[in-house]
C-alpha cells in the first residue's frame, strides 16, 4: 500500500510538471458538492439498456473533473464523485427494490489491465467504488474488487473507427474470477464514462455467462 501511494505521488508530480493546472483544475481541488452540482448538467439517456448515467460528459466541468481524477490523481474528486454516486445509487436502489426485487446487489467497477494500473498507479473507477463502499459499509450492497478482471490490453476506443472495430477491440478482454460469487446475484456495474456503451456491454456480456440475476450499468457521465 505504501509503495502504491509513493508511485501515485510521483505520477502526480510528473504530470503536474508537464501539464500545469489550469483555472478549472485549480477550482476542482477544493470544490464542494453543491458548487459542483451547480456547474454541471444531467446526463442524456445512455445508449445501453438498463444503464444509468448521472452527468452530461459534454459539460466542461464534468469532463475536467473526470480528467482530473483520471490523470491528475485528484483524490478530492474521487471523494466527491463517490458521495454523489452513492446518494444517487441509494435513491435508485429504493425504487429498483420495489419494482424489480433488485436486492443485495454486488458493486463491481470496470477494471483496467495490470499493466495499465502499474503505469497509472490506480484505477479511477475503482477509487470511486472504494469511496462508495466506505460510505455504505455493506449496508445496501456488497463491493467486490476482484471479481471482474481485464485480461487483454486493448487500444483506446477513440482509436477505433466503427462499432464493429470497437466491439472486436474489446472482445473477450474481461474475465470473471470466482464466478460462483455472482450466480443468482444482482449486480451494479460501475464505470466513469459511458459513450457508445461498448465497454459496459462487453463487461456485462462476460458477467452474464455466469448467471447473475440482473445487471444495472451505472456511469458518472454520458
Amino acid at each position: 500500500m505504501k509503495l502504491n501511494n509513493y508511485f501515485n505521488k510521483i505520477w502526480g508530480i510528473t504530470l503536474n510538471a508537464f501539464l500545469p493546472l489550469n483555472k478549472t483544475q485549480k477550482l476542482l481541488k477544493n470544490i464542494s458538492i453543491e458548487e459542483f452540482l451547480s456547474l454541471t448538467s444531467p446526463a442524456q439517456i445512455p445508449p445501453l439498456k438498463n444503464s444509468i448515467a448521472i452527468f452530461n460528459y459534454r459539460n466542461k466541468f464534468v469532463k475536467e473533473a473526470i480528467w482530473s481524477l483520471k490523470f491528475k490523481n485528484n483524490i478530492k474528486i474521487s471523494q466527491l464523485f463517490g458521495q454523489i454516486t452513492y446518494d444517487y445509487l441509494i435513491e435508485e436502489l429504493s425504487e429498483l427494490n420495489l419494482l424489480t426485487n433488485f436486492d443485495k446487489p454486488i458493486l463491481i467497477s470496470i477494471p483496467i489491465t495490470s499493466k495499465k494500473k502499474r503505469e497509472r498507479g490506480y484505477n479511477q473507477t475503482e477509487l470511486i467504488a472504494l469511496e462508495i463502499n466506505n460510505l455504505d459499509k455493506n449496508s445496501s450492497f456488497e463491493y467486490r474488487k476482484n471479481i471482474l478482471k481485464k485480461v487483454k490490453n486493448t487500444l483506446p476506443q477513440s482509436r477505433t473507427k466503427s462499432k464493429e472495430e470497437r466491439e472486436e477491440n474489446l472482445r473477450d478482454c474481461f474475465k470473471v474470477v470466482m464466478p460462483k460469487l455472482i450466480q443468482d446475484r444482482n449486480i451494479i456495474l460501475l464505470d466513469d464514462v459511458i459513450t457508445t456503451g461498448t465497454t459496459m456491454n462487453e463487461a456485462k456480456r462476460t458477467l452474464q455467462q455466469h448467471n447473475p440475476k440482473q445487471i444495472i450499468c451505472v456511469a458518472l457521465a454520458h
